[in-house]
């Protein structure tokens, strides 16, 4: 196993997670530190506050990974005998570097949405509202009939030609290629000064918008030319749409009295509240991780009997009333459970690229309320 830094480390969350599904003006990233030393464990929490950094000082955690940003808000000064300004201090004494990731987390495949939705019991889910998807890329690009084999399983090694269920996808045709060196050149075939005649081949994939410094860079690695021809087209067609929440079936009917129990089990709340007849049938299930006031409409409209979210407004709970959409309230708290889930994925993930790291779960309770019964 190899030792690792922040960069590393926060290279294959962001793979995961990439910074590019945040809602805008989501304040993600680095919060506070660097990320160029070296790391090996890491503290996942929910939120970060000084007893979140005195537990990492504890455990000897040089990184933090939470998931709601501490700094949200711009900061006009530190000032340390703030509580705020006492956990930046500490941060900066001890070396700890802090990094968020909100809503790219909540919109991520497996993070804190689906998590929230497998525990439940949620099947065959999708998005409550997409927020993001990739225009398709084409990439046309010519080179000489014995090479074009090894090109192909090159950009195919690199992400090019997936579609849907399929790899290594791609289209070709022969023709001429001709072609003159100049002074400077130095051909793979041919001479300076003549003219030069080859038989090609015309290899076309798509990729992701994303994959495309990838699949550009390994052409250039596998190309025999020292100018290969290309094309490169943006296409119309979209692909890969990722969005918020989750939507999808329970495997079993349940009258939302039932199903609001179920949702207190499930994530140990020791309250909650709800919206709708208690008697009413429930089998659609939406849930939005956090804040879903803005989404009572989209669950409406995706079909959703219920809606599983946090931090409901008394007067869009009354919305929810009117559209006769059900809606069961467990807290915000519940998006704890991405420590768990986090601390998992990035152990796997180092594993796999055999970094030595640890990965902590936070144990300092976050949630502010209390409860009378």
């Amino acid at each position: 196993m190899k030792k690792s830094n922040g960069h590393q480390i926060i290279e294959l969350f962001e793979k995961w997670s990439p910074k590019r599904l945040a809602f805008e003006g989501d304040p993600i990233g680095l919060h506070i530190g660097q990320l160029n030393r070296p790391v090996d464990k890491v503290l996942v929490t929910l939120d970060v506050n000084e007893q979140v950094i005195d537990e990492a000082i504890e455990k000897g955690a040089t990184l933090v990974i939470a998931h709601h940003p501490p700094l949200f808000r711009p900061v006009k000064s530190i000032l340390t005998d703030t509580p705020q300004g006492k956990m930046i201090e500490k941060c900066i004494k001890h070396d700890i570097a802090v990094y968020a990731a909100h809503t790219n987390l909540d919109i991520a495949e497996g993070g804190v949405n689906d998590m929230l939705a497998e525990r439940l019991g949620i099947q065959e889910t999708e998005p409550i509202d997409i927020t993001d998807s990739e225009h398709l890329i084409k990439l046309a690009v010519f080179c000489p009939l014995a090479d074009a084999d090894a090109l192909r399983q090159k950009l195919a090694s690199a992400g090019a030609g997936a579609i849907g269920d399929y790899q290594a996808c791609s289209f070709s045709s022969q023709g001429t290629g001709r072609f003159t060196p100049v002074d400077g050149a130095n051909p793979t075939i041919g001479h300076v000064g003549e003219p030069t005649l080859v038989d090609e081949e015309r290899i076309e994939v798509v990729f992701r918008e994303s994959q495309q410094a990838k699949v550009v860079k390994s052409m250039f690695a596998a190309h025999p030319y020292e100018e290969p021809a290309f094309d490169i087209v943006k296409l119309e067609q979209k692909t890969n749409e990722q969005g918020i929440g989750r939507i999808g079936r329970i495997a079993k009917e349940m009258t939302l009295k039932e199903f609001a129990q179920h949702v207190k089990e499930s994530f140990g709340v020791p309250a909650l509240r709800f919206v709708g007849d208690p008697d009413s049938k429930i089998r659609k299930v939406a849930v939005l991780g956090g804040d879903g006031n803005k989404y009572i409409a989209a669950a409406k409209r995706k079909g959703a009997d219920v809606l599983v979210t946090g931090d409901m407004y008394y007067h869009v709970a009354q919305d929810a009333q009117a559209l006769n959409l059900a809606v069961v309230d467990p807290g915000h708290n519940i998006e704890k459970i991405m420590i768990a889930g986090v601390a998992k994925q990035m152990a796997s993930f180092c594993e796999e690229n055999k970094l030595a790291v640890e990965f902590i779960e936070s144990n300092i309770i976050t949630e502010p309320f209390q409860f009378l019964y």
